[in-house]
């Protein structure tokens, strides 16, 4: 069980690039040092993680995770520095470790690496691999990156890159291991292999009401303890935005949001979101939009219902000007936070029905 206060909260952002005060949509640079300035702010602020994902499109500037989340360690000096997600596939794992071992030392303890298949496959042509690969490039690379993250000589060997061994991997980390999560988007094999190698599960959980997402919890609690490991904290990550009031919030990520997420759909095959669809998932599902307020009481909804042990929130959804994204940061540390903790202590039974 977890106490309130050790529930965590966090902000991950994709790097999108956002847009100036005159309106314009800014260099990929200018993009990768907002998104440091934010952090910046969340630490400053209490927020206790910030996550950046890893994509290689053109409305996302970050691509190297690990090098952005260096720039924040040398900037801030509590928030806790993770990928949201590292795209393992198309990675090599021993690389992976190393370069997250490095911001570990750079943030005197505070990185995590959080493994992923990622939500879109164009790493995969980029550094040469073939989806036909796709199931088996991440069962061998994850069970080599769980071998690595003892910090011990590993001998290894799989189809998808050289064999190792005895081989001893470097920088070591004060800790002596990496807190690793896996982002999971709700295949139940994944969340069995989470288990199986005693990972933090991180659900993303984009659309739709997250009680849904119950059974997956549930899941992996019972394969945790079915493979003998502990059921570690689960995590929740889900798109929003916060404003000073609940029209301003929405009015100012709307467009951008839509315009996103058609521009995806549009390659699998969703319609085009209608205004109703966003108030309906904003009202009722995974969409955290609104005041101060408004944004913590459902947040602590989630919370509750769910027993969740770490919350995040996607706050870049979009072309949302870089002031809009500054000032969504400030409150969410500022008033967010403490309110849903507000809100929690006030239900004494929510104090041991976080898992």
């Amino acid at each position: 069980m977890i106490a309130i206060e050790n529930i965590e909260f966090g902000l991950d952002t994709f790097g999108d690039v956002p847009r100036d005060n005159q309106g314009n949509v800014v260099s990929h640079a200018q993009a990768i040092r907002a998104t440091v300035e934010e952090a910046i702010v969340a630490d400053q602020t209490g927020v206790d993680v910030v996550a950046v994902g890893e994509h290689h499109r053109p409305d996302y500037a970050i691509s190297s995770p690990e090098t952005v989340l260096a720039g924040i360690a040398t900037a801030t000096k509590n928030i806790k520095l993770a990928s949201g997600v590292t795209v393992l596939s198309s990675d090599d794992p021993v690389r992976v470790f190393q370069r997250f071992a490095t911001v570990d030392a750079l943030s005197n303890g505070r990185a995590e690496v959080m493994l992923g298949r990622g939500s879109f496959t164009e790493s995969f042509p980029l550094f040469g691999y073939d989806m036909a690969d796709y199931e088996v490039l991440f069962e061998e690379k994850i069970e080599l990156f769980h071998q690595l993250l003892d910090e011990k000589p590993v001998t290894w060997q799989g189809t998808t890159r050289a064999a190792l061994t005895d081989a001893d991997v470097f920088p070591k980390t004060d800790s002596g291991r990496l807190k690793t999560w896996v982002g999971v988007g709700g295949s139940p094999q994944s969340v069995i292999r989470t288990a199986h190698y005693g990972f933090n599960l991180m659900l993303a959980v984009i659309g739709g009401p997250p009680e849904r997402f119950a059974p997956y919890i549930d899941l992996y609690q019972r394969a945790a303890n079915e493979f003998g490991n502990p059921a570690l904290p689960v995590g929740l990550h889900s798109p929003g935005f916060i404003a000073d009031t609940d029209n301003e919030a929405k009015e100012l990520i709307f467009e951008h949001y839509k315009a996103q997420r058609d521009r995806i759909g549009a390659t699998r095959g969703w319609t085009p979101m209608t205004r109703d669809e966003f108030e309906n998932e904003a009202t009722h599902g995974s969409l955290y939009i609104g005041s101060p307020e408004t944004v913590a009481r459902k947040i602590a909804r989630t919370i509750s219902t769910l027993g969740i042990g770490r919350f995040d929130l996607i706050y870049t959804g979009g072309a949302v000007s870089s002031a809009a994204r500054l000032r969504a940061v400030e409150l969410y540390g500022t008033k967010v936070i403490p309110l849903v903790r507000e809100i929690l202590a006030e239900q004494p039974k929510l104090a041991t029905a976080a898992r």
